[in-house]
Formats: C-alpha cells, structure tokens, sequence
C-alpha cells in the first residue's frame, strides 16, 4: 500500500511541474512558480512514505522488497528529476521573455 501511496504523490508532483513548464511558456511565471510549490508538497509526501519504509527496513520491519517498490522509486527519482527540468525551463523562458529574477 505504501508504494502506491509514493507512486500516487510524486505522480501528482511530476504532473505540476510538467504544467509549470507549460505554464512558464504562455509567460505566465506566477501559475508556474505555484505548480512548482503545489509539485513541491505532494514529492514530499511521496519522499515522507519513502523515508518511512526505510526506517521501518532499519528498525527490521521490512517489507518484502517487489517490483511494485522498485517501480515507486523510480517514480520518485523521476519526479525529482522533472523538478530540475521545470525550473531550468522556466528560467530559460524567463530570458527568453527578458523577465529574468534577480539573484
């Protein structure tokens, strides 16, 4: 159950930081910078399950390791991986409208 409590999060995280790529690229920065908090609160209840499996595995209350598992960890590296992608898309759009933040 827990793995489809990861997979269920981080899908919904990928999902927004997919639509702050879309969003950046209408030019709307406020909507994507939103996805990106709204991506960033469901990957941290994906990464909250996650650390609690470990946890359990290092207190010897492991589950039986499955594909099931597998495939929710790979989901939650991917899910991390579209958030760097996002941002650096936003940026990109950013210079590209002339709207770039200041650091």
């Amino acid at each position: 159950m827990i793995a489809f409590q990861i997979i269920s999060a981080v899908g919904t995280a990928r999902s927004s930081y997919i639509e702050a790529i879309q969003e950046a690229k209408k030019g709307h920065y406020d909507k994507a910078a939103s996805l990106i908090k709204e991506g960033d609160d469901a990957f941290v209840q994906g990464h909250d399950a996650h650390a609690k499996l470990l946890e359990d595995q290092a207190n010897g209350k492991s589950e039986p390791l499955g594909i099931l598992l597998v495939h929710a960890e790979d989901q939650l590296m991917s899910a991390e991986a579209f958030k760097t992608i996002a941002l650096e898309f936003i940026d990109v759009y950013r210079r590209l409208d002339g709207k770039e933040e200041q650091a």
